[in-house]
């Protein structure tokens, strides 16, 4: 007698459980106000006077697709970016906005837009970090109230208008010009320092210069294929003349 109403009690009981994954919370309402978390595992959830919602409570990334913006020095690039986030607090997630992956997509859009316009162009291209933190800090900021944790922002590329990239380029390429010279005045200044000490000490020490000439006649005729004429200087000759004296 009993049998038939336990078969339809565990029928029931089978089409009202529910399983919540381990990355997911379940937002479960009861007559249409909110209950409680489902955390991971089987839970029930009766039907007709209950209903939940699956949450994804592990971290997206949402790409922030391609605007346009003036920085602050007039100058209008395209700029586009990734966020990664996630959700914190679930029950926010569904009842405080209505689609929390658009929702902050858009609000990226915007605070991108706005970030860029407060900078100069040079501050885009040298501090993107910086920027992209600052963005960061906004729509986390914002998205706290919808139960969301924007964990990092990302600037991807940033375009610009073609006479502007060749305008960069050429102020590259002078810059480089500018530092290429100025190493190699620093390389004849340190030389020219080199070769006047050198040229005291030799001039100091009696006979130094004189065998510093023979040494470089040395040093050229090594060579058997070339010849060379050199016009040897009196004062080396007697300087020899009075070395060998010596001996």
């Amino acid at each position: 007698m009993w049998y038939p109403i336990i078969i339809v009690a565990v029928f029931i009981l089978f089409t009202c459980i529910r399983q919540i994954n381990q990355y997911e919370r379940g937002v479960k309402f009861t007559f249409g106000k909110f209950t409680s978390i489902m955390m991971p595992g089987w839970r029930i959830v009766w039907p007709i006077i209950q209903g939940y919602q699956r949450v994804d409570i592990r971290t997206k990334a949402v790409d922030v697709p391609d605007q346009n913006a003036i920085t602050r020095d007039n100058v209008t690039v395209r700029v586009n970016a990734v966020i990664y986030y996630k959700v914190s607090d679930a029950n926010k997630a569904v009842i405080e906005v209505e689609d929390f992956r658009y929702a902050i997509s858009q609000y990226a859009q915007t605070t991108m837009r706005n970030i860029v316009g407060e900078v100069t162009l040079d501050e885009l291209l040298s501090s993107r970090d910086k920027i992209a933190d600052r963005i960061r800090e906004i729509v986390d900021k914002e998205t706290d109230n919808w139960g969301l944790k924007v964990q990092n922002v990302e600037l991807k590329d940033v375009s610009l208008p073609p006479d502007m990239e060749r305008t960069i380029g050429k102020q590259a390429e002078a810059e480089r010009e500018k530092r290429a010279v100025i190493i190699n005045s620093e390389g004849e200044l340190a030389a020219s320092e080199n070769i006047a000490r050198a040229a005291e000490m030799l001039a100091k020490t009696p006979g130094a210069l004189h065998l510093r000439t023979l040494q470089s006649i040395n040093d050229m005729s090594s060579d058997q294929s070339n010849t060379v004429v050199y016009m040897v200087p009196v004062e080396a000759l007697k300087a020899l003349e009075g070395f060998i004296k010596t001996k």
